[in-house]
């Protein structure tokens, strides 16, 4: 292939010295077989394989010569910056503040990433000159007690913002949603709080007696190596963490204007979905430091949510082509039918479907066309397919839609029932029109074709679905290759 650089495991992902070294791995990372064990399959046994004649000396000298390269590709053998920090004895770092104004881009994204699902009455946005209480209800509202950032982040105490890992990073500081919520409503609304999951009766007398209650919940996993409350990685079920669902209805049993805002690291069960006194389910799932400030952004209305769900939640935890298991072996039978893709070729009803959210504002689609074929199916290399629509904000927000393209192909390919092959965002203030345009050309328009085992375009029909999720679709057209 002409690679030039060299080949790093991932962290203990080495599990052999000589097929390992003789099938192009140049560096073993972190080295020793398992964290602080002091030893290595490459270093000492390396030695020992070169010298039975396992490993050639061919071999060693261009795993150093791919590594030294890469030493001087980057300069470090000139006035290179000592190394300043070790990840095991962070109090010995040297700390450099390199925020900048990363912290305007991170609430932003927050935002922009937060899933309306539920808005009944349109009790959202918060209309501030009508509401005097609020009340905020859960510890997923609050701070940990215990530190702000617990090792690798393998814990679930105050609001969620991160899984856990290896992969995550340390909080500079962590705007809860407590916080931002506070500081957003100033002095005209009262805030009272219980940030707890634990006493029912007590949830429900501060939720009562305040004009809007927003109860706070999660749901956590990350990696294997760190077990928290029993999950060790994966999440063992699908229900929310602390007892989300009791905390749920306590507060709705007692605020018919009750918010439910959820943390999570994926699809939950959410069985309190049809309560009528929960007027709005927001889904920021993990905002990270500005958690707080992104979620009274779209709370209070300085932005309007425009984000999608990119999973389908289903009603029920054995809707899901495959479910939680403890087997260490497992045939996923489902093959290329996995998400919508399942939902649909078995007509399961979901709770709320892949692609889908909400906006503060509506959109009309209207003028959908296919205006430009070129190429053809025997001649699949130019092969480009233009699609047209045009969107209007009707609202009473501007705002930002995600049109987005779903394919049926012809029956010969076997394919799901339906594919998506493209989606935009685009800005709208009220009143205002665009046309959104999507160009399908050969990687869109082929499938695997497991007889010949490749990849190809079928001939047939095709059919282009354009809408606002998976089953929001607004017009639908076709074309035959």
């Amino acid at each position: 292939l002409g690679f030039r650089g060299y080949v790093q495991s991932d962290w203990s992902a080495t599990h052999s010295t000589v097929d390992s070294a003789n099938h192009g791995l140049d560096m073993t990372m972190p080295g020793d077989i398992s964290f602080h064990s002091r030893d290595s399959y490459f270093g000492a046994n390396l030695t020992k394989a070169v010298r039975a004649g396992h490993v050639s000396e061919a071999r060693i000298t261009d795993m150093a010569t791919r590594i030294v390269a890469a030493w001087y590709k980057v300069g470090q053998d000139k006035n290179f910056p000592e190394v300043n920090f070790d990840s095991f004895r962070p109090k010995n770092d040297k700390h450099v503040n390199v925020q900048g104004d990363h912290k305007i881009a991170i609430r932003q994204m927050g935002a922009a990433s937060t899933v309306l699902l539920k808005n009944k009455d349109y009790i959202l946005p918060l209309r501030e000159a009508s509401i005097k209480k609020i009340a905020i209800i859960g510890s997923d509202a609050g701070p940990n007690p215990d530190e702000l950032n617990c090792e690798d982040h393998g814990c679930n105490k105050g609001t969620l913002a991160q899984g856990w890992g290896s992969g995550t990073a340390n909080y500079p500081y962590l705007i809860t949603p407590s916080e931002g919520i506070r500081n957003r409503a100033g002095n005209n609304i009262e805030i009272i709080e219980y940030l707890k999951d634990d006493n029912y009766d007590l949830a429900s007398k501060v939720a009562a007696s305040a004009d809007i209650a927003i109860v706070f919940v999660n749901a956590n996993s990350g990696e294997e190596f760190i077990t928290v409350e029993g999950n060790k990685g994966d999440r063992k079920h699908l229900r929310l963490w602390n007892d989300g669902d009791g905390l749920i209805h306590a507060v709705a049993g007692a605020n018919p204007n009750t918010i439910v805002v959820v943390h999570s690291v994926g699809p939950i069960l959410m069985p309190w979905v049809m309560n009528s006194n929960i007027k709005a389910i927001v889904w920021p799932g993990l905002p990270g430091q500005e958690s707080g400030n992104s979620l009274a952004d779209v709370l209070f209305g300085d932005v309007n949510p425009s984000a999608r769900l990119p999973y389908t939640i289903a009603k029920e935890a054995y809707h899901y082509p495959a479910n939680v298991s403890q087997q260490m072996e497992f045939k996923y039978s489902e093959g290329i039918y996995i998400g919508y893709r399942w939902f649909e070729k078995e007509k399961i009803e979901p709770l709320f479907e892949f692609g889908y959210g909400m906006s503060y504002t509506t959109f009309e689609y209207t003028e959908m066309k296919i205006d430009h074929i070129r190429g053809s199916q025997q001649n699949p290399d130019n092969l480009e397919v233009t699609v047209h629509v045009k969107i209007r904000n009707t609202g009473r927000f501007d705002g930002a839609e995600v049109a987005q393209l779903y394919l049926t192909f012809p029956k010969v390919a076997q394919e799901p029932p339906k594919i998506l092959r493209g989606f935009e965002k685009i800005y709208l203030t009220i009143g205002e029109e665009k046309e959104v345009t999507f160009t399908l050309k050969k990687n869109e328009l082929s499938y695997y074709d497991t007889k010949y085992h490749e990849w190809a375009v079928p001939k047939g029909e095709f059919i282009v679905h354009l809408g606002s999720s998976s089953k929001a679709i607004r017009g639908t057209s076709s074309f035959t290759l």
